[in-house]
């Protein structure tokens, strides 16, 4: 087992709302200020110091099935982060407070100013339901279970880089326009 969890970054997606809102290619790697924006997400990460994998493909389609993947694929490890690889403003810091968070509760969420974000984060426990994920619904069925039963933290963040998400060019923009301004 490893020391501590693992960054699973989510790069398996097809990207159809991007290409339908007329963008080109993938929105991962789309050019963001000089590189791809998933190479931002990734560069956030190793500056976590955070061990990681990058799913790029998954026996399904949907964001549970690569989930499902980078977890089995990291079997051993601690507990996981769960990073969609379209949020290129995510700070290291954050990384490092949601991996701190699971010493306290078995699932992690952080939010900044209420609203939910990611990385979502889950402890060993979490292995099953994790592994067993398909579909389009990501990890919110383990969620849920685990705010039923009290054992999921609300883990607020001063990151909005948690939230901002590249999902359509308009958002590509509007990204840029946040690193142009020193956000």
């Amino acid at each position: 087992m490893t020391d501590g969890p693992v960054v699973i970054v989510l790069a398996a997606g097809r990207g159809t709302r991007f290409r339908a809102c007329g963008g080109q290619g993938s929105k991962l790697q789309a050019d963001l200020h000089g590189k791809p924006v998933l190479d931002h997400v990734l560069a956030a990460v190793q500056r976590s110091g955070l061990a990681h994998h990058v799913v790029h493909r998954a026996a399904g389609n949907g964001m549970a099935d690569s989930i499902a993947a980078g977890v089995r694929a990291t079997a051993a490890a601690a507990g996981w982060l769960i990073l969609p690889g379209d949020l290129p403003l995510i700070g290291a810091p954050s990384l490092r407070q949601v991996a701190e968070a699971l010493t306290q509760q078995p699932v992690v969420v952080p939010t900044f100013q209420g609203d939910r974000g990611h990385p979502v984060g889950f402890a060993r426990e979490c292995f099953e339901a994790l592994a067993d994920l398909s579909g389009e619904a990501g990890g919110a069925s383990v969620v849920q279970r685990y705010r039923r039963a009290g054992q999921a933290l609300l883990l607020p963040l001063d990151d909005p880089g948690i939230l901002t998400d590249v999902d359509t060019p308009a958002d590509l923009q509007r990204v840029r326009a946040l690193l142009a301004a020193g956000n």
